[in-house]
């Protein structure tokens, strides 16, 4: 589970974890070079380069987390938080650029290698030895991502999680070399080159997803409707969108239902405590919009009720929730306009256009042609219905 940490405190490990990467990796560098130009395996020489980027992306973190505890400035009102996600890209491509150069030289050395390489006991050990300290860095970075809800460091878990397949290939490739021969080498390189690669494009898509903005977290959602829901005068929730600029940077904006007879400074005393409650609780500046809406009127509960159930009829219908908020009805001589808002997926089928004259033609059916159906869609912003 993440701790509630101060900015200072994420920084510090951040930079630590970093500052451990650096040094671990370049060891594991020297080492790995060192058994691969006296053994002449191309295999093992690719895993040492791998472990040189390694320490390449390390002091991408930790220059990461120093410019994301940057405060807040003019050009950039919301800190700078969200450099730890590019960094987290820029590993991600580092990596996959790595996996492309490996695959080219492994599969020269399979094309045109005619002699195989010489594995000594000293080779071995080098190579077991960077194993295990590879498995214990990743558990390391994967404990500390958790920890401190580091998307960089998460991807060097991974990268250093691949790192431990690749580096037990090249041993599966020295056990097999006096077998298969000299081919042996380049095969194994060019698997540990196509492993990397996969494993750079899928950490470019998960980076990506981030800064393009993906939806924000199921349990988040639920843990902010929930606490809305707990106040005595909400009586309903709409139009919830979540903006993440980095760790412990959540700005969002709800727009909560009250009883239009209520005392608006009732409900405005509310909403000024459910912003300050939701900041302490959950670390989330939240901007709440009052919508008054009108529960005593016999004639608007019973529209509201009949276009209800046109709604989940429709609904039903294409299998995809669609959920009504701010209705209210303007009564005139000669026709009534009935105004309400529609929440949908982006999944749902209809165009806006398609899905407001289906629902104006039902209610033109049930209630006559003098009811006239003001609508606007909104488009979910979550993947949570609430």
């Amino acid at each position: 589970m993440t701790e509630t940490l101060s900015q200072a405190t994420r920084t510090k490990i951040g930079r630590n974890a970093g500052i451990i990467g650096i040094g671990v990796n370049l060891a594991l560098f020297g080492f790995k070079l060192t058994a691969g130009l006296l053994s002449g395996s191309v295999s093992i020489i690719a895993d040492a380069v791998n472990n040189l980027t390694d320490a390449g992306s390390s002091i991408l973190v930790m220059l990461g987390y120093l410019i994301a505890a940057k405060p807040a400035d003019r050009e950039h009102p919301f800190g700078h938080a969200r450099m730890e996600y590019l960094c987290g890209l820029f590993i991600s491509i580092i990596v996959t650029y790595l996996g492309i150069e490996l695959f080219r030289s492994s599969f020269d050395s399979l094309l045109h290698s005619t002699e195989a390489a010489s594995y000594s006991v000293v080779s071995v050990i080098i190579m077991g030895a960077a194993l295990v300290t590879k498995l214990i860095l990743a558990v390391f970075y994967r404990r500390t991502a958790k920890r401190i809800n580091s998307e960089s460091l998460k991807a060097s878990a991974m990268d250093s999680l691949g790192d431990v397949c690749a580096t037990g290939a090249v041993l599966l490739g020295m056990a097999l070399t006096p077998v298969f021969g000299a081919k042996i080498d380049g095969i194994f390189g060019c698997i540990i080159a196509v492993y990397i690669f996969v494993m750079g494009v899928k950490l470019i898509l998960e980076s990506s997803d981030i800064l393009l903005g993906q939806a924000p977290d199921v349990e988040m959602v639920k843990n902010i409707v929930g606490r809305l829901k707990s106040y005595n005068g909400v009586l309903g929730i709409h139009d919830l969108v979540i903006h993440n600029y980095g760790a412990d940077r959540c700005f969002a904006s709800v727009h909560v239902e009250v009883d239009a007879d209520r005392d608006v400074l009732e409900s405005h005393d509310m909403i000024d405590r459910i912003e300050v409650e939701i900041r302490k609780q959950l670390g989330i500046d939240l901007v709440v919009h009052l919508d008054p809406i009108a529960l005593n009127d016999p004639r608007i509960n019973e529209l509201h009720m009949i276009v209800h159930e046109i709604i989940d009829g429709i609904a039903a219908q294409y299998s995809s929730p669609v959920s009504m908020h701010d209705f209210r009805t303007v009564f005139g001589k000669t026709h009534t306009n009935i105004i309400f808002d529609l929440a949908v997926t982006s999944e749902f089928p209809l165009t806006n256009d398609e899905l407001v004259n289906a629902i104006r033609g039902d209610i033109a059916q049930k209630l006559g042609e003098e009811y006239n159906a003001v609508i606007t869609i909104d488009r979910d912003y979550t993947t949570t219905r609430y």
